[in-house]
């Protein structure tokens, strides 16, 4: 019946079977097998593991596999499904598996081990997020709050208590006599109070064969998680530059992350999501509001410090400045610039009174210590940017190309600048300190600090120096068309070198993900569709619209050919022609004939060497000795100019002439309108095959290389932003590895469709009205009479006219078929929420906009107009909240489930070894 598998070696005089079985469905071509850290498992080794074959059981296909090991063995092991020639297809979730053998065990005997899959929504339960905040499960658990019956009369009273063995795992052992099988049983969570809830569903039942002369002595049943209601909470988003209070200066800083934790649990949240959170010092100006450029993945913002906290002996005449800053830089919106320099500034005197005293104390010489790796770096790139007066590391001589021996001998004692570098490390102390006393203060308050991981890093950036290898200097990500901007973003991060990260099994982002989970028990994977493939587009590029995916498979030129296309130069060339011209710039198009374009054939063109990229371009405009021509049209020329450049159907690649990638929508251009019919056709086919088919198990490989490497580099709680264009490939392997999606009502992932419907979300997602990537929910309703009515029509179901304006009654009609939803989280901008009330919709709509993605150069600035000590003192909002959150059957801080200590809530996965 089942294949037998690799042994421990020789028999010893105590060897027993053990026997493993596993009911799971799987495709034609797929198997099963176990590894483990046991020789006998393959020692991890999937190619040496212990193979499983299908026995039909009633109307479930259960894998079955043996193999003989010493009475003593122990071991970790997994599931694997695999192909015909053990290539991995897929591993269940969650830590590994632990086996020890019941006690007893005699030579000959039969250990039957029956094991679940373990499917990723179970092992979410297992992170940190829940573990350890949400059902605090750190604190203590009380070991008998739970007990399991196993009688058929299911009465508690009756029933087998279970003892808490830690790590959310619950366990009994059970003597049984043949003639008492099969047993029915559930399990059932008592309270201290003796109150008993049951689990869901059927009973579950244990049997054996009675038949077989060698049936099992010892059986041990791994039954997964406690059958209950799916969990769902509800958190708050805001950006920490966003948060106003009564102790900062100029900015959100993390101190005030406590006030707006107490605000959550008040409100019923026990979630706290942030923007990034990491340096961006890149250009010294407002440009570096930008929170998604980083200048270091590891190191914090000095703008997020609370200067007040960094030392109890302040000087007088420095207390004096704080509060004259805080007076100047209280106003409407962040002044990036003049907040960060006051900081530094009153930090640079802190320290010089006290840098003896911090930095030979012993909390900071464990700080150094465990940190020196990136704190090293950055401190010595901050000072070789500020002494070259520019972040371009390309241009900083004998130091351009970053060696460690260079960097210790620059950040060495004795040198002038000495005290410059341990500025910069003090700095980075006292942020870690101020974060996680604020993380602590938030697990302790059952509220999970989620994070961002910003998707790429500035292309002078600290990373980009110290491991230039990792990234392709010569391009830029972005994202193709979509929601956000018809003509696609382009955020100028290098692209990374994935076969180069590879070679050290990605190193480069565990460490960034160990770094997060200092701070955070949950993060946001900004782009996720990054790990599948990225809109990569060349470094000359300045909108987003002529890239390619990188990794795909190109149009060749046979592919062409045999279809009768062979005019590459004209499909790939831009398209300029003088009618094109005169539709495009009327009288005006001979100057831009004569500035920019080269006449090849009568009536035909083709841009000069000096304006023949979107940089380029950009740099013509404003330089050109002939500018006073166009000076008041410089933005419709250089919007002309792109549409120009970009009027093309097909994109060479510049590393091999013979491939080709379709541009982005090209229906759009003239150049395809102007094609024959025969070559539109075949356009249109390979431009479908290139985009939504030959790359999706391509995508779905790549994924699988790199996105299990991040989850399991830390125990923090995984959700995906996975909004734009979707291939196919995503959402399986989003499920398949256990990660939250992101569904934003007016961005539906599903074609054809303008507005999501909460009510029909799955339970894997994040559900938001909006989000910091658009407009208010204010905002979106009020700027938009049309869609407006059609939401009103197709969602609230009613043909009256709307209210123009977005009344609280109109929010609270939204924000509750959020509430409502399957979706496990349900995650609100602080702006949407406050819109609950009139109170706090006194500043227009738009100005609560965090970003505009149509805009490269967007000043992030937005502040809440109400301080969190104001918020904390309306209990008529907090309450209106915490309805909603009660309502609608989410959990929330100081829920007591009945029948159940929270610890155990959602956790249980039972272990019961039972004896017959």
């Amino acid at each position: 019946m089942a294949s037998s598998g690799p042994t421990s070696g020789k028999k010893s005089l105590n060897t027993v079977t053990l026997l493993f079985k596993l009911p799971y469905y799987t495709q034609w071509g797929q198997s099963l097998l176990i590894t483990g850290s046991e020789p006998a498992l393959g020692s991890w080794n999937v190619k040496q593991g212990l193979s499983l074959s299908p026995v039909h059981q009633d109307n479930e296909l259960i894998w079955c596999g043996k193999v003989s090991v010493a009475a003593a063995f122990t071991c970790e092991y997994k599931y694997y499904v695999v192909d015909d020639n053990k290539n991995v297809l897929r591993w269940e979730a969650g830590e590994n598996r632990k086996l020890v053998l019941p006690s007893g065990v005699q030579e000959g005997d039969i250990i039957e081990i029956r094991d679940w899959w373990q499917d990723a929504s179970e092992a979410l339960f297992l992170r940190s997020a829940f573990k350890n905040v949400v059902f605090n499960a750190t604190e203590g658990v009380k070991k008998e709050s739970q007990s399991a019956s196993l009688n058929k009369s299911l009465d508690p009273e009756d029933g087998l208590k279970l003892t808490y063995v830690g790590d959310s795992l619950w366990k009994a052992i059970c003597v049984l006599r043949k003639s008492e099988f099969p047993v029915k049983y559930k399990y059932c969570q008592i309270s201290q109070a003796g109150n008993s809830s049951l689990e869901l569903g059927p009973n579950r039942e244990v049997d054996i064969d009675l038949s077989s002369p060698k049936q099992s002595r010892y059986v041990v049943l791994s039954d997964g998680a406690l059958r209950d209601e799916p969990w769902r909470g509800a958190g708050v988003a805001v950006p920490v530059f966003s948060i106003r209070s009564d102790e900062d200066l100029g900015v959100g800083e993390f101190l005030d992350l406590k006030l707006l934790v107490d605000w959550a649990v008040n409100s019923g949240f026990h979630l706290v999501q942030l923007l990034p959170i990491n340096d961006t010092s890149v250009n010294g100006m407002w440009w570096d509001s930008y929170p998604y450029s980083s200048l270091s993945v590891f190191a914090l913002h000095p703008l997020y410090l609370r200067v007040q906290a960094l030392s109890d002996a302040i000087p007088a005449d420095v207390k004096e400045e704080i509060q004259q800053a805080k007076k100047q830089l209280d106003k409407k919106d962040v002044d990036y610039e003049a907040t960060l320099s006051s900081k530094l500034s009153i930090a640079r005197k802190i320290f010089n009174l006290e840098k003896d005293k911090v930095l030979n104390s012993s909390s900071f010489k464990q700080f150094l210590s465990e940190n020196e790796e990136w704190l090293k770096p950055y401190a010595a790139f901050c000072f070789l940017r500020d002494f070259f007066e520019t972040s371009d590391h390309s241009q900083w001589g004998r130091f351009s190309q970053f060696s460690k021996e260079k960097l210790e001998k620059l950040i060495s004692e004795g040198t002038l600048h000495h005290d410059v570098i341990h500025f910069h490390y003090y700095v980075q102390y006292h942020l870690y300190m101020q974060l996680s006393d604020a993380a602590a203060y938030a697990r302790k308050k059952k509220v999970i600090l989620k994070g961002d991981l910003p998707i790429g890093v500035d292309r002078n950036s600290v990373d980009t120096w110290v491991y230039p290898t990792l990234f392709r200097m010569n391009t830029a990500t972005g994202a193709p068309p979509d929601y956000f901007d018809k003509n696609g973003q382009n955020w100028g991060f290098p692209t990374y070198n994935w076969e180069e990260m590879s070679k050290d099994n990605y190193g480069w982002w565990r460490a960034r993900l160990t770094q997060m989970a200092k701070y955070f028990t949950a993060y946001r994977i900004d782009h996720i569709l990054g790990f599948f493939r990225i809109w990569e587009l060349p470094d000359h590029a300045a909108t987003g619209l002529l890239g390619k995916f990188r990794p795909s498979i190109p149009l060749s030129q046979e592919e062409f050919l045999s279809e009768g296309l062979w005019d590459f130069n004209r499909m790939s060339r831009p398209y300029i022609r003088q009618e094109i011209l005169e539709e495009k710039f009327g009288s005006f198009w001979t100057v831009i004939a004569a500035n920019f374009l080269n006449e090849y054939q009568k009536q035909c063109y083709e841009f000069k060497e000096d304006c023949n990229t979107e940089k380029k371009i950009i740099a013509k405009i404003k330089t050109s000795p002939e500018k006073s021509l166009w000076l008041e049209k410089e933005d419709s020329i250089r919007r002309g100019l792109f549409d120009l450049l970009q009027n093309v159907v097909l994109i060479r690649d510049p590393e091999d002439p013979t491939k080709f990638y379709p541009r982005f929508n090209l229906e759009d251009t003239s150049s395809f309108r102007d094609l024959d019919e025969h070559s539109k056709n075949v356009l249109r086919r390979l431009y479908y095959d290139y985009y939504f088919a030959r790359q999706e198990n391509l995508w779905r490989q790549n994924a699988l290389k790199t996105l299990p490497v991040l989850l399991n580099s830390s125990d923090m709680l995984a959700c995906g932003e996975d909004l734009g264009l979707i291939p196919a490939c995503v959402h399986p392997v989003m499920q398949e590895l256990g990660l939250i999606g992101l569904r934003i009502q007016r961005m539906p992932s599903e074609p054809n469709t303008e507005f999501g419907i909460p009510s029909q979300y799955s339970y894997m997602t994040v559900c938001a009205p909006s989000c910091h990537d658009c407009s208010t929910l204010r905002a979106w309703w009020e700027e938009d009479e049309g869609r407006r009515s059609r939401f009103y029509k197709t969602v609230v179901g009613s043909d009256e006219e709307p209210p123009s304006r977005c009344t609280p009654e109109v929010v609270h009609f939204i924000v509750q078929q959020h509430f409502d939803a399957p979706s496990m989280w349900a995650i609100f901008p602080l702006q949407d929420l406050l819109a609950l009330k009139d109170k706090y919709t006194s500043r227009p709509a738009p100005e609560e906009t965090i970003n505009d993605p149509t805009n490269p150069r967007h000043y992030w600035r937005f502040r809440v107009h109400v301080t969190l000590e104001s918020l904390l003192d309306d209990k008529d909002i907090q309450a209106t909240i915490k309805g909603l959150v009660t309502s609608s059957g989410r959990s929330f801080p100081g829920k007591k489930v009945e029948g159940a200590d929270e610890s155990g809530e959602k956790l249980s996965k039972v272990q019961l070894n039972g004896k017959a």
